[in-house]
This record gives C-alpha cells, sequence and structure tokens, in this order.
C-alpha cells in the first residue's frame, strides 16, 4: 500500500470531486455526505504515512514513479520527505472543516462547490508530493482552475476583478518558473527535482533562473510588494476559499523556496540574500501598520497573513545571514524549522481566523468591524474561541504561533541584532491589531439590536472550532513530534544550499 499511498492522497479527492460533480444538485444530500467522507478518509490516509515516516533520513519515501511523457523524460514520480510530508497533513486536515462550514451555507450550485474544494486537495497535495519538475508546474498551475471558480462564482460583488486579478498575478509568475525549469532541462536531459539540484551552473546562470523562482514563489506567497492581490482575492472569496487560500495556497511559495531556490542555486542565493531579507522585514514591518488601519476583518486577517508569511521567507534566508556573520552554518537550521513550524501554524490559525468571521458573517452578512461590539455577551463560547485563535495571532507561549516566531528570532539573533530588532517589532504590531479587533468586535456593551440577537455556536461549528484549536494549542505546547519530521530533511538541505555548484 505505501507505494501507491500519495497516489490515492492525490487521486481519492479528485475522483470524488468528479463524482459529486456527476451526482448534481438533484443529489446534493449524497453529495455532501461522499465529500465529507472523502476529506476524512484523505485525512485518515495521513496516519500511516506519518506513523511509517523514517524521521532518521532526508531521503525522499513512499516513492513511486511511472513513465508519463517519456519523449521529454517526464515521469510521474511521487515522493515525500520531512518538508513536504507537514504540508500534505495540513492541507488534508484543513479540506475537512471547509467542507463542513460550507453544510447549509452554500445555496447556489453546492455540489460544483463541493467538487470544486476536492479536486483542488488532491492537485495541492500533488504539489508537494512531486519529485519530477514537470509533474510539480502541472499541479502548480492546475490547482489555481478550482480556485478561480471558487471566488469567481461564489464570491462577494467584486468577485470578478479579484479573481483575475487573483489568477494572473499568480499564472504570469508561474511562466518565469517554467521557463527555468525547461532550461535546466535542456542541460541535464532530466526533469528530476534531484537533477536540478546536483546540475553545476554558473553564477549568471544562477542568478537568472533565481529571478524566475522569486517572481513565482514571491507572488504565491505573496511578498511585499507583489502583495495586492491577496487582499482582494480574500475580501471577495466566501469562507473556504480563504481558508484554503491562507492555509495552503500561501505555503506553496515558501516550499518552492525550500525545494527550487536554495538547492539548485545556493550561489545566487547567497549573493542576493539581503534582498530577501529586506523584502521580508518590509512586510513583517509595513504590512502590519497596514493592517492597523483596517476596517474589513477579512481583509485585516489577509494583511496579517502577509506579515506572518514575511517570518517565513526571513528564516528561509537566514541561513545566508548566519552563514556571513558567523562563517559558520551552527544554527542555520533553527531558521528553516521556524519557517516550516510558522507555516503549519499560520495555516491553522489563519483558517480558523477566517472560520471565525465566516461564522459571524452567515448570522450578520457584513464583515465591517464597526457593526459589530459585545458579541461575548450573546455567543459566550464563539467568543472564546475567537479569542483564542487571536492570541495565537499574535504568538502567545502555548499556542503554534508562539513557536515558529520564537525560532526564527533566535536565528535572526545569530545573524544581525537589527534583524531581531526588526523581526520582534512584528510581535508588537500583531498584537495591536489582532487584539484591538477583538476588543471591537468581542467585548464591550452589545453593538446593536443585531447583534443582541445573534445565537452561539451550532453543533457543526463547535466541532469545528473545538478541532481546530486543540491542534493549535498541541502544536504550541508539544511541537517535537513535528520538529523531528523536519529535522534530518532541513539539516541536508542546509548542507544543500550551503555547498557551492559553480563548475571548477
Amino acid at each position: 500500500m505505501h507505494e501507491y499511498l500519495l497516489s490515492l492522497l492525490i487521486w481519492l479527492p479528485i475522483a470524488a470531486g468528479v463524482v459529486v460533480l456527476l451526482l448534481g444538485e438533484r443529489n446534493i444530500v449524497a453529495g455532501r455526505w461522499l465529500s465529507l467522507i472523502a476529506t476524512l478518509v484523505t485525512l485518515a490516509l495521513c496516519v500511516p504515512l506519518w506513523r511509517d515516516f523514517n524521521t532518521h533520513t532526508a531521503a525522499y519515501q513512499f516513492v513511486q514513479k511511472a513513465a508519463w511523457i517519456p519523449r521529454l523524460h517526464a515521469y510521474y514520480a511521487l515522493g515525500v520527505d520531512g518538508i513536504s510530508m507537514p504540508l500534505i497533513v495540513l492541507t488534508a486536515l484543513m479540506t475537512v472543516p471547509v467542507v463542513i462550514a460550507a453544510w447549509d451555507v452554500i445555496k447556489v450550485r453546492p455540489a460544483q462547490y463541493y467538487a470544486s474544494f476536492l479536486i483542488m486537495e488532491g492537485l495541492m497535495i500533488g504539489v508537494f508530493s512531486a519529485t519530477d519538475a514537470l509533474l510539480f508546474y502541472f499541479f502548480w498551475e492546475a490547482m489555481l482552475i478550482p480556485m478561480f471558480l471558487i471566488i469567481g462564482i461564489w464570491g462577494g460583488p467584486r468577485r470578478v476583478y479579484a479573481t483575475i486579478k487573483f489568477f494572473l498575478y499568480t499564472f504570469l509568475g508561474s511562466v518565469f518558473m517554467l521557463a527555468a525549469l525547461i532550461y535546466m532541462y535542456l542541460k541535464c536531459g532530466s526533469y528530476s527535482i534531484s537533477a536540478f539540484q546536483a546540475l553545476p551552473l554558473t553564477l549568471t546562470e544562477q542568478r537568472w533562473i533565481f529571478a524566475a523562482f522569486l517572481i513565482a514563489f514571491a507572488v504565491k506567497i505573496p511578498m511585499w510588494p507583489v502583495h495586492t492581490w491577496l487582499p482582494d482575492a480574500h475580501v471577495e472569496a466566501p469562507t473556504g476559499g480563504s481558508v484554503i487560500l491562507a492555509a495552503i495556497m500561501l505555503k506553496m511559495g515558501g516550499y518552492g523556496f525550500l525545494r527550487f531556490a536554495l538547492p539548485i542555486v545556493p550561489d545566487a542565493c547567497r549573493q542576493l540574500y539581503f534582498l530577501i531579507v529586506v523584502l521580508s522585514l518590509i512586510a513583517v514591518v509595513y504590512i502590519g501598520f497596514v493592517a492597523l488601519v483596517q476596517q474589513d476583518m477579512k481583509k485585516l486577517i489577509a494583511y496579517s497573513s502577509i506579515a506572518h508569511m514575511g517570518f517565513v521567507t526571513l528564516g528561509i534566508f537566514l541561513v545566508y545571514a548566519i552563514l556571513t556573520s558567523t562563517g559558520t552554518t551552527h544554527g542555520a537550521g533553527m531558521g528553516m524549522d521556524g519557517a516550516m513550524v510558522q507555516m503549519v501554524s499560520h495555516g491553522l490559525v489563519s483558517g480558523a481566523l477566517f472560520l471565525c468571521v465566516g461564522v459571524l458573517y452567515d448570522r450578520m452578512h457584513t464583515r465591517q468591524i464597526s457593526d459589530y461590539g459585545g458579541v461575548v455577551n450573546t455567543m459566550p463560547v464563539f467568543a472564546g474561541f475567537m479569542v483564542l485563535f487571536a492570541l495565537a495571532n499574535t504568538g502567545l507561549p502555548g499556542t503554534s504561533g508562539f513557536v515558529g516566531e520564537f525560532l526564527v528570532i533566535l536565528a535572526s539573533f545569530k545573524a544581525n541584532f537589527w534583524y531581531t530588532a526588526l523581526a520582534a517589532l512584528t510581535l508588537i504590531l500583531a498584537a495591536c491589531y489582532t487584539l484591538w479587533l477583538v476588543k471591537r468586535v468581542v467585548f464591550g456593551p452589545v453593538g446593536n439590536d443585531r447583534v443582541a440577537k445573534l445565537t452561539d455556536l451550532n453543533g457543526r461549528e463547535f466541532l469545528i472550532l473545538g478541532t481546530l484549536a486543540a491542534v493549535v494549542l498541541l502544536v504550541g505546547i508539544w511541537p517535537a513530534p513535528l520538529l523531528k519530521v523536519m529535522g534530518p530533511s532541513i539539516q541536508h538541505l542546509v548542507h544543500q544550499a550551503t555547498a557551492t555548484k559553480i563548475p571548477a
């Protein structure tokens, strides 16, 4: 079974999505249950994946390889290591609440809605599982189509503008990556990612390839200044679209840097790392101030996501700052560990916050902060969950948000004091905009008659938020299993990232 486990994770939800689509709106009850069962089975398949994963090697595991396009030497090649494993599990986990959250809410074309998310789940797992670059690119681009439909069909009033902007930004960025992949294929005769990582490249070649990767992955994260598509997409997307966008799709940019940029063009990364560090710190600080003035709850959380993903890119490229500062790579893996934990944590916390906004929107049909106030008086259970996720968003010790940020700040201290000072400033800014949001929405006297008539969480909503709260606390209190899975792969990546590939 292990040989086909990754294929099952990819194609089971896609197949279920096609069946739900064929069942159509007339059989929506069956479609809903099939969607839920498919996502739960996909999540259950992650149990043997995690249980049988060897935490003592950096090699790909659960490998599968079959001929795909023989003429181009492209293979249907899958594998998982300590970097992709947590992101696959996160994808499977976060798709379940999206399906449950839409149960009674989506009235327009619900079968197509569920099918879009199921197909997208399989494609996203494919991105994290592919060990062939052409297969990776296929999944990377195909995943845009369901999200394009989700925002464009079930989004808000400006959904067409938001979805076209989202598609153009992400698609055009990816074209540069494809050009780089084709160039390396012509040099080594294979699309294997491992072959690309072993390919000697001159510094000039590396700079051009790094520029292509930077454009593709910076847009996806998104980094400042190519971040403007994200707030529009979040505001117009339905709740489920916002959850998957924040929890999974943004992580693909960080994953791309770890899988492609650092091991394939390490010399260019070492020469240009300062550019990424500066852009990351701008995102951390400037976007934090932008979040402070937002009046729409979704927009505030969207800008918060950009700031938190700045921590991810900072943690990834600190390996070069530490090497430049100390002359050794001792402690360099800590920044990458922090970046990975931050990606997982942000996926959980931001996804939960968007679900909280969705709970309020389903009742009030407004996301404006000024329309609320005193929600704790009528929805005390919901208020407890929202406060917990808000505190996790600020990096409170004991929650998952603390672990990743703490590791990145520790690593930045080894590199440069000013990196640490600016990175730590985001903790203050995050506390400001997140707690101000909570103060205006949750606490105080009841804001108006509509708030006074709100009802607390139903069983379905309690199950979703309760499960995510438990996972956020578990990762915050006991991050060791996550760090253990990532350990060998991160250490191997540090070695790859600091070894020259310039031909002698």
